[in-house]
């Protein structure tokens, strides 16, 4: 069977990317700035433009656009907000939906009344310890896993866990992030190819949240063949 090619739009450091290669796809991943640790493919280049000139090569079409429009963090740091005032994710939405592509759209939990009927992921899933939601928009059906409960106590953001608060939580560059801490949030996050990157891995998806996405693809494609 000839692999399935996967485009990566608004790639980052490959969070996502990875998460899909698991599943067994070929990955490319796409960005207007340079990703030099990215793992897979990459062509530098404006999401949109990209989409429209080549998304009819691929399988399936993952979007991250910036988050910063509907992040909490953002909203509080009006500073960052001045370079996020163009509604990405909209646009996106927009585009995919129209594409007649299969096709996911992530963003931050506070985005999920710009998705339709997203499915809610968090690290508790997948028994990390990081509490870090994130809300998919798919074009395919996916089982929604039950969310654990959270228990244990988290770590504010750039600070160390610690065996009272094993768990952490990574949400954006607000805070002083040392070399420690971001190497240890690339761990727990499944980064760890970008933890010489602050970017990369405030922004990352956890890699087990899209292996699950494009393990459903996967199942749906085999059950419409059936």
């Amino acid at each position: 069977m000839t692999q399935l090619r996967l485009l990566d739009l608004f790639c980052g450091a490959g969070g996502a990317g990875m998460g899909y290669f698991r599943a067994g796809f070929a990955v490319t991943g796409v960005d207007i700035e340079a990703q030099s640790s990215y793992p897979f493919p990459f062509i530098r280049s404006d999401a949109f433009a990209y989409l429209h000139d080549h998304g009819h090569e691929y399988d399936l079409i993952h979007a991250s656009p910036p988050c910063q429009y509907y992040s909490r963090a953002s909203r509080n740091n009006p500073a960052e907000m001045l370079w996020y005032d163009d509604d990405l994710l909209t646009r996106a939405c927009d585009q995919l939906r129209a594409s007649g592509k299969s096709y996911v759209i992530e963003n931050v939990e506070d985005a999920k009344y710009s998705l339709n009927r997203p499915v809610i992921l968090c690290g508790t899933m997948f028994g990390l310890k990081l509490y870090r939601h994130r809300a998919f928009e798919v074009s395919f059906p996916v089982t929604r896993l039950v969310h654990p409960r959270h228990v244990a106590l988290v770590q504010r953001n750039s600070y160390l866990p610690t065996p009272e608060r094993p768990f952490m939580t990574v949400t954006g560059r607000n805070g002083h992030h040392s070399k420690r801490w971001i190497r240890t949030a690339a761990e727990y996050l499944g980064v760890p190819w970008a933890a010489d990157n602050l970017n990369g891995v405030v922004e990352a998806i956890p890699p087990d949240y899209t292996e699950y996405i494009g393990r459903q693809y996967l199942a749906a494609l085999e059950s419409e063949a059936a």
